[in-house]
């Protein structure tokens, strides 16, 4: 028997207590968490009460971040709607993404398995045959391969995951997925007309994010880069740049004092309407921070030539991600010597599109699809 699922969705959040104490429990798996931040809570509100002198507790994550209409993931709930609506609506697909889901989205699969398929994004560090599907990128295997044995000490590659390599409801993507797709930047096309049209040729967008675990940089970096783009201004007609919320602002104030004055360039200064989309379809050429896959996997799905900053600083797996983006032809080391007037191209990157193909295939399986 065939069955359809219902192409309308349900987005529900999960988050974790933050701030203060709770910054020692994020390792804790987040239903356990919210159970222990409860306990807490009533002990210091018994306290609060007598002494009046305790300030207010931290709230959860996401409590005044514009999430407060999208509801929390509760399992009970979710296991009843799959239930109630599979005779009439079909089985309900749950895509979930993220280490705090990990617990919701398996017990979901426990309860209901014949009333769901769960996919889950990014690996999660445990058993795989919790879930229907695991989309994941291939740098996440990376502990698995020769090179990556060698740089842990034999005692410690059973605490190393993953244990096994991929089998077959595993999805390997290049990089993260993202909205990004022809159709997304043809309307960012349209909806930055006005603003991007009239900037001379060629645009250069410039993306700087800030140093993480595995791609560790300080300012030296930045100024590194702003040498660089000094070097390149001639070729360019236009230059963008725009900061992440992990830039330093120290990072940001070298690049503004070093490149703010000049006429061809514009810096973002982090106020509404986000330009990336914009940046996105009208950039011609992009430099880019190594620091984040999220990113460079945007860029790259442009098809568009992207140069990368830093990626020689990165270890562990980012730096078999860049090996892949380089092997690819996705990108190349930017070394302020390039002509920007000078183009390139490459299949763009479409990870999320080959994803969904293999979530409709992994239905069709078992019987299902998704309806028009």
């Amino acid at each position: 028997m065939k069955r359809s699922f219902d192409k309308c969705s349900l987005e529900q959040r999960v988050t974790r207590p933050r701030g203060g104490v709770n910054e020692w429990l994020h390792w804790l798996p987040v239903s356990f968490h919210k159970s222990l931040y409860y306990i807490i809570s009533q002990i210091c509100g018994i306290l609060l009460r007598r002494s009046r002198k305790l300030g207010t507790l931290p709230t959860e994550n996401g409590g005044n971040a514009g999430l407060a209409s999208i509801l929390e993931a509760n399992v009970k709930s979710i296991v009843r709607m799959a239930r109630e609506t599979f005779e009439k609506d079909g089985p309900l697909l749950v895509v979930a993404s993220g280490r705090d889901t990990i617990s919701i989205t398996s017990s979901i699969k426990r309860l209901a398995s014949d009333n769901v398929f769960v996919v889950q994004i990014q690996h999660p560090r445990s058993r795989l045959d919790r879930f229907d599907l695991v989309i994941t990128p291939k740098h996440d295997y990376y502990p698995l391969t020769p090179q990556g044995k060698e740089q842990v000490p034999r005692f410690l590659h059973k605490w190393i995951t993953p244990h096994e390599p991929p089998d077959k409801h595993v999805v390997l993507t290049v990089g993260s997925l993202h909205q990004v797709d022809f159709a997304a930047l043809r309307a960012a096309a349209i909806t930055w007309h006005e603003e991007f049209a009239p900037l001379p040729k060629p645009l250069l967008v410039v993306n700087i994010g800030g140093s993480t675990r595995y791609c560790r940089y300080g300012a030296d970096l930045i100024k590194q880069l702003t040498a660089s783009l000094h070097n390149v201004l001639a070729s360019c007609g236009s230059v963008r740049i725009s900061f992440s919320r992990r830039t330093p602002e120290k990072h940001s104030k070298i690049v503004v004092k070093e490149l703010g004055m000049d006429p061809k360039v514009h810096i973002w200064n982090g106020e509404e309407p986000n330009p990336h989309m914009g940046h996105l379809a009208w950039a011609d050429v992009f430099v880019i921070t190594a620091d984040s896959v999220s990113m460079l996997s945007e860029a790259c799905s442009t098809g568009k030539p992207v140069y990368v900053i830093g990626a020689e600083r990165c270890t562990w797996k980012f730096a078999d991600f860049h090996k892949t983006l380089r092997e690819r032809g996705l990108t190349r080391p930017f070394t302020g010597l390039e002509d920007m007037s000078e183009s390139w191209s490459y299949p763009p990157l479409n990870d999320t599109t080959v994803a969904a193909t293999r979530v409709n295939e992994a239905l069709a399986e078992r019987g299902w699809k998704i309806k028009a």
